[in-house]
């Protein structure tokens, strides 16, 4: 059984996500976006489910994809990682966080993200760049100037 993120729910025919794994906090999001499929996904056979995102975040922060993930990708990726079943999102930040961990995941309509990202701190100024412990944005140490997070150069 499949961990099946919104995209799938939206998109895929409802023979597909038969016996898919969802959370609970999808629901409203699909309500929020489609009120009609929202209506019809309540009517199949699905596995809904709630998880905590302990782990979850936990992960995505040490990719630095945190930020970029909101309470609902946070709880599809715990249910993921709790079942250990594959994940079909094309979010990046999903995708990236599950290759860190070796996780399987596929895309759901999108092209499957091809490698690894790393994130850093760069200086709008002097272009100076350290590791993102956080996704804070800081002063650089060098100028003074505002960095902000980028996606690593390696």
């Amino acid at each position: 059984m499949p961990v099946l993120d919104t995209a799938a729910l939206l998109h895929w025919p409802v023979e597909r996500l038969l016996g898919g794994i969802v959370a609970h906090s999808q629901l409203e999001e699909l309500r929020r976006l489609s009120p009609q499929r929202a209506m019809l996904i309540e009517s199949i056979e699905l596995e809904w489910m709630s998880m905590g995102t302990g782990d979850a975040e936990s992960a995505a922060a040490n990719t630095g994809d945190l930020p970029r993930l909101s309470p609902v990708d946070l709880e599809i990726l715990a249910l993921a990682l709790g079942t250990g079943q594959k994940l079909y999102t094309d979010d990046y930040s999903l995708q990236n966080v599950c290759r860190s961990l070796n996780h399987p995941f596929e895309s759901v309509s999108n092209k499957k993200s091809k490698q690894q990202w790393s994130w850093e701190l760069r200086c709008i100024g002097c272009r100076a760049s350290k590791k993102a412990d956080s996704q804070e944005e800081q002063e650089c140490d060098i100028c003074g100037s505002p960095m902000k997070v980028k996606r690593s150069r390696k």
